[in-house]
């Protein structure tokens, strides 16, 4: 019997009931934790590259070790969804956020890059399982109605967790310890208003299986984007903290730099978004990544650690991320329902591998050529995407079908995976 109490539309297909006209209200005590969790690991991010400069590490071998971080994602993201339907998410929240904590403090007990690559790879591990606790939690409060406002707020905070966490490098010296404990306070500190949320234990959802060579007969402009787009978001990241120190950015605006990419990730999402739902998909992500590399290219030429270079910064952080949003809309355009979130799934491992791979690369250019080869790495990876779609397009595949627009992190989960389905399922319905 349908529960009177519900809103007609409150359909119980991933979570429990939500409030529609505060969309927030419920999810206060989480949203908190995420942004007390991201600012740690941005902060804990940052401080390894800056100090696996100071330490003497090759850019390699500096390359290598914030590499690993993506390694243990793709693994971790796995082993989560095992965890939680054996012990449950928020017994998986508190064992991973503790074991993430523990694993920063390790960075200050022994300085050597065996030992940072493994915590890095545990890192990984337990911010991807984390992030499947927390968004199958978002996926429980939300109903088809209030959704894609909750998925927004979602995408503002993490990223914006992420930004505090740059500018938390210059709270003390980075040579010493002070910082890798207040990364391991704020990772343990999330724990609080998540365990004591009076929130119910949100249900898991499993993805759908589907073969990457399935996904990639049907939509393969989704592989090849998310691949690349992957890869040119985790050189931006991943070296940016490398880059930054070995070309001497001032310590004053070492932090700004790093969190300029992070700040204006938030800024052009949903104005690109909107665009994508009018005009062909395609042509807007062969523009956004035209940008991207024109950007990429300018800051080769602006004074290094310049103010310029930190604006340009910023813009091509704006115009990078988005394309893992215009990819995931365009694969769900060609897909139907009943695939959705199997070929979701498949996008979020391609674009894992993307992140590994391309700060692997990127550190090898970087290492045999000059700093630079930072950036040149980014056009090359967006200059990939540029010719794919410009084929795509000249070839002539049948037309599109334009979804709504959804942001999504570069990096998502079985939970956020989730969202995205109900999402997917309210506009057929409409339609």
């Amino acid at each position: 019997m349908a529960d009177p109490t519900l809103h007609p539309d409150e359909e119980i297909i991933e979570g429990g009931p939500f409030i529609e006209d505060n969309p927030s209200g419920a999810a206060r005590a989480l949203f908190l934790g995420i942004l007390l969790l991201m600012a740690g690991n941005g902060l804990q991010g940052s401080l390894i590259g800056v100090r696996s400069e100071a330490e003497g590490f090759s850019v390699t071998v500096a390359g290598f070790v914030m590499a690993a971080y993506f390694a243990g994602f793709l693994f971790g993201s796995r082993v989560a969804e095992t965890l939680i339907a054996q012990v449950g998410h928020i017994r998986v929240f508190a064992g991973l956020a503790s074991m993430a904590s523990a694993a920063v403090l390790i960075h200050a007990l022994f300085i050597d890059p065996v030992t940072w690559g493994l915590m890095r790879f545990v890192t990984g591990l337990c911010m991807a399982g984390l992030y499947v606790t927390e968004e199958s939690w978002l996926n429980d409060l939300a109903t088809n109605k209030t959704r894609g406002r909750l998925l927004s707020m979602y995408m503002t905070v993490t990223m914006g967790g992420m930004t505090i966490g740059q500018f938390l490098l210059d709270a003390a010296d980075p040579g010493g310890v002070r910082l890798f404990l207040l990364a391991s306070v704020l990772v343990s500190a999330s724990l609080i208003p998540v365990v004591l949320s009076a929130s119910s234990n949100p249900p898991l959802v499993v993805p759908e299986r589907m073969k990457l060579r399935e996904l990639a007969d049907l939509v393969p402009t989704g592989i090849i984007c998310a691949f690349f787009n992957g890869a040119t978001v985790g050189i931006l990241i991943g070296l940016g903290a490398v880059y930054a120190v070995a070309v001497d950015v001032p310590e004053s605006r070492l932090a700004v730099f790093l969190a300029a990419p992070l700040f204006g990730s938030m800024l052009l999402q949903w104005p690109i978004g909107y665009i994508s739902d009018r005009v062909s998909r395609r042509g807007v992500m062969l523009v956004v990544a035209a940008v991207a590399a024109t950007i990429a290219v300018a800051l080769v030429a602006v004074p290094e650690g310049s103010w310029a270079a930190v604006g340009l910064m910023g813009l091509l952080g704006a115009v990078s991320f988005p394309i893992y949003s215009l990819t995931i809309a365009h694969t769900a355009d060609w897909l139907p329902t009943t695939k959705l979130t199997a070929g979701s799934a498949v996008l979020v491992r391609v674009n894992g591998v993307g992140a590994l791979v391309g700060p692997l690369v990127a550190t090898v250019v970087i290492g045999g050529t000059s700093p630079v080869g930072y950036f040149w790495c980014m056009v090359a990876g967006n200059a990939a995407i540029i010719v794919y779609l410009a084929w795509r397009i000249v070839v002539g595949d049948a037309p599109e079908h334009p979804r709504q627009f959804v942001a999504f992190p570069a990096r998502a989960s079985a939970g956020a995976l989730a969202l995205m389905r109900g999402q997917r399922k309210r506009i057929d319905d409409d339609l």
